[in-house]
C-alpha cells in the first residue's frame, strides 16, 4: 500500500513537478503478465523515476547495502525500499548472482514487472557497460519479454555523489519487447546468454544513444580506483609546515 501511497501523493507527483519527464514507447509495457524491463542505470533517481511513470508496479532488485546502511539515514533509506517492494541482493560472494537471479523469478512468478539493470551497478561516467548475463538466465527460465528502457538526462540530473538533484530534462523511453523463445531450454548455453544478453544491450544503446564500453563497469571502477590509490600513494601530498 505504501508503494502506491509513494507513486501517487507523495513521490511521483513530486518528481514529475521537478523533472517533468518525457515518457516514450510507454505501449510496449505489457498491461499485464510477466516481464523484465531491462534498462541502463545512470543515476539513484532511476530507482524512483522509471516506477513513477509506469501504469503498472515494478519490483527492482536492490543492493543489499540500501537496507543496511548505518545511522538514521540508513534506517529512512531501508524503510523506504522495503516500504516501496523493493527485494535486497546481496552482491558478494559466489552465489551473489544465483541469489538474485531466484528473487527475480520468484517476482516472475507471480506474474508482475521485474525491473532489472544488466550492467550490474551505475554508470559512473555515463556510458554504457557490458551486460552481466543473469537478465539473459530470468528470462528464458521464467519464458518472459524483455522490454528495454533508456534513461536519458538522468545522470546529468543526479550524477554520483550528488545528494540534491538539479533540474535537467529527462526522457524515459521504452522499446519493442525482446522475446528470446527460440533460446528455450538453453539456459545453460554460456554462448547463447551472452548472445541474449548482447542483444538486450544494443536495445538499450539504440534508445539512449550513449557511448558503449565492452567491459563490466564494476571492472572499470575497480581498475580506476586503484589506478587513483596508486597514485595518490606516489604523489604523498607535503606536510604543512
Amino acid at each position: 500500500m505504501f508503494y502506491y501511497l509513494l507513486k501517487y501523493v507523495l513521490l511521483g507527483p513530486l518528481l514529475r513537478l521537478v523533472f517533468r519527464p518525457r515518457i516514450e514507447g510507454l505501449e510496449h509495457v505489457p498491461a499485464s503478465g510477466p516481464a523484465i524491463v531491462a534498462g541502463n542505470h545512470l543515476s539513484f533517481s532511476d530507482h524512483f523515476l522509471m516506477p513513477a511513470v509506469l501504469k503498472r508496479r515494478i519490483t527492482f532488485l536492490a543492493k543489499a547495502e540500501y537496507f543496511t546502511g548505518p545511522g538514521l539515514k540508513g534506517r529512512l533509506t531501508a524503510f523506504f525500499f522495503r516500504s516501496a517492494g523493493q527485494i535486497p541482493v546481496d552482491r558478494s560472494g559466489k552465489e551473489a548472482g544465483q541469489a538474485a537471479i531466484r528473487e527475480g523469478l520468484k517476482v516472475l512468478g507471480k506474474g508482475e514487472l521485474l525491473g532489472i539493470y544488466p550492467e550490474g551497478t551505475r554508470s559512473h561516467d555515463g556510458r554504457l557497460y557490458k551486460g552481466k548475463v543473469g537478465v539473459a538466465v530470468m528470462a528464458l527460465r521464467a519464458g518472459v519479454p524483455v522490454i528495454p528502457c533508456a534513461m536519458i538526462g538522468t545522470f546529468e540530473a543526479q550524477p554520483p555523489g550528488k545528494v540534491i538533484p538539479n533540474v535537467h530534462p529527462v526522457v524515459i523511453r521504452f522499446g519493442k519487447p525482446l522475446e528470446f523463445s527460440r533460446y528455450a531450454g538453453m539456459e545453460d548455453e554460456k554462448a547463447v546468454l551472452r548472445a541474449i544478453t548482447d542483444e538486450i544491450i544494443y536495445a538499450i544503446l539504440s534508445l539512449s544513444g550513449q557511448e558503449y564500453v565492452d567491459q563490466y563497469a564494476a571492472v572499470v571502477k575497480a581498475e580506476q580506483a586503484a589506478e587513483k590509490g596508486g597514485r595518490e600513494r606516489r604523489f604523498p601530498r607535503a606536510p604543512l609546515s
